[in-house]
């Protein structure tokens, strides 16, 4: 047995390494800026040189503290065209950019020093913006705004005919400002659109298209992202949710609780109740009660469970019809009172859901323990039994039973991980703060720290599943 056990555990580690691997890389490739969700920011187009600064200050710092400025991976497979040092650059839509052109010319170098001209201009230009924010002249801060538009939509272009555009146009406006244009007198400063020129055309002259073709390997050790990331979530730190700016692990442990309080305590139920029904009809197939527990089983089953959760809440939990039940959302119970009210209370609250999450499983589980049953009563093993004159109860319960669970086993390794995956109507139509509405509010807002979260706990539990069911094979099978 420990054999078998240590066997299955030695594949459960490359699976959840592949999971991790998986979620990691489509984490990556979310839309969107993590770090300006995070600081909850515009792209800062048209702000002064000292709120430019201090966004980028805050920029770098929280893209530091994120890992966002290491490497992906523990090693990267490109071309030469692409530089190893290229995840330095902060800002994801610049990065995008200077791969493209890497890629489309094949010379990183000419790359880098047409890149370094922008970003020049661009200092040049806040630096005009900062000698003349306190004057009242608009003809410069208009002009100064304009040739600013024109410079940072260069670091979007990687297309040769729109980047010749806007270099033209940049050298139709007169880019030179006296010392005289500003009140008392201003520093001299003009933009050398010729270099930009210069460096760009440098760029399309040197193309070399025989760099993408030769592969290069960059090794970058343990400092990555991907490593920082998997670390942290085995160490229980799964990031920061970008909605409410708390720890994940804080927001998803509180949710967690709730849903496999109910989930399991449903899963128990259902067997609980599923078992001896797929017994008693096997035992009296063909029977009046056989047919009428069959009939009710799957007329439960083919109703769709927020239609019969948003009845129940309708019809009673007041409103218009009967109060039975409180209605969902209603104040909670309060931290002083009793043990035992709120135990009762809580139970109380947790009919309506519990019912809708257990009866569409009990269908199920019943017809598989009753096929099982029924196969296994036809085996002669069971005819020997019968023959040396054992009781039919026994029979049932000490040798066709234990085969007959084999099926329902299956069930268990399957509806295990919806454990923690919660239902995202139940929980949503009862208000109950479970996993279920967490992933669902998470998937509005597109807080991918939770989402992603929840994806790697699912997929824990889901093989954690498959192997309880086959350790239970193991030990069940005759």
């Amino acid at each position: 047995m420990l054999k078998y056990l240590f066997k299955r555990i030695l594949l459960f580690i490359p699976t959840l390494l592949a999971i991790s691997l998986l979620t990691f890389f489509i984490s990556i490739n979310a839309p969107g800026d993590p770090v300006e969700v995070m600081l909850n920011r515009a792209d800062g187009s048209g702000e002064s040189q000292s709120q430019k600064s201090a966004r980028d200050k805050d920029y770098a710092e929280l893209r530091h503290k994120m890992g966002f400025d290491k490497p992906l991976f523990y090693c990267s497979l490109t071309d030469e065209t692409v530089s190893d040092t290229l995840y330095k650059i902060s800002k994801i839509k610049h990065r995008t950019t200077l791969k493209r052109l890497s890629n489309k010319y094949g010379n990183w170098e000419n790359v880098s020093l047409y890149y370094k001209n922008i970003q020049e201009m661009e200092s040049i230009l806040h630096s005009f913006e900062t000698s003349f924010e306190n004057e009242n002249d608009c003809d410069i801060k208009g002009k100064i705004l304009i040739v600013q538009t024109a410079v940072n939509e260069l670091y979007n272009q990687f297309e040769e005919e729109k980047i010749n555009t806007i270099i033209a146009q940049l050298r139709s406006y007169d880019l030179s400002i006296k010392c005289d244009d500003s009140i008392g007198g201003g520093p001299c400063v003009t933009i050398d659109i010729a270099s930009l020129e210069k460096k760009f055309q440098k760029l399309v002259s040197e193309k070399n298209s025989y760099t993408k073709y030769i592969p290069v390997i960059h090794w970058y050790g343990f400092n990555n992202q991907y490593h920082r990331w998997i670390t942290n979530f085995l160490t229980g730190d799964f990031g920061i949710s970008y909605q409410d700016k708390r720890e994940v692990s804080s927001v998803v442990y509180a949710a967690l609780g709730r849903t496999l309080g109910i989930s399991l305590l449903s899963l128990v139920l259902a067997y609980l109740i599923a078992i001896p029904l797929g017994i008693h009809s096997a035992v009296k197939k063909g029977t009046q009660g056989e047919k009428t527990i069959t009939t009710t089983l799957f007329l439960l089953y083919s109703l769709p469970n927020f239609w019969i959760a948003t009845m129940l809440v309708v019809f009673l939990c007041g409103g218009d019809y009967l109060s039975w039940f409180p209605t969902p959302g209603s104040a909670p119970i309060p931290d002083d009172s009793p043990f035992w009210y709120k135990l009762t209370e809580g139970a109380y609250r947790l009919i309506l859901p519990l019912f809708c999450w257990t009866y569409g499983s009990l269908a199920f589980i019943s017809r598989q323990m009753r096929g099982g049953i029924l196969s296994s009563i036809t085996q002669d093993y069971i005819q020997t039994a019968r023959a040396k004159g054992l009781d039919e109860n026994q029979v049932i319960r000490k040798h066709a039973l234990k085969n007959s669970l084999l099926p329902v086993i299956t069930l268990f390794a399957t509806i295990f991980p919806l454990a923690i995956s919660g239902s995202f109507v139940i929980e949503n139509i009862f208000n109950i703060p479970g996993m279920g509405k967490l992933s669902l509010e998470a998937l509005y807002a597109r807080d991918y720290p939770v989402i992603f979260t929840v994806m790697m706990f699912t997929a824990i539990l889901t093989m954690a599943g498959n192997l309880i069911g086959d350790l239970l094979y193991a030990l069940v099978d005759p």
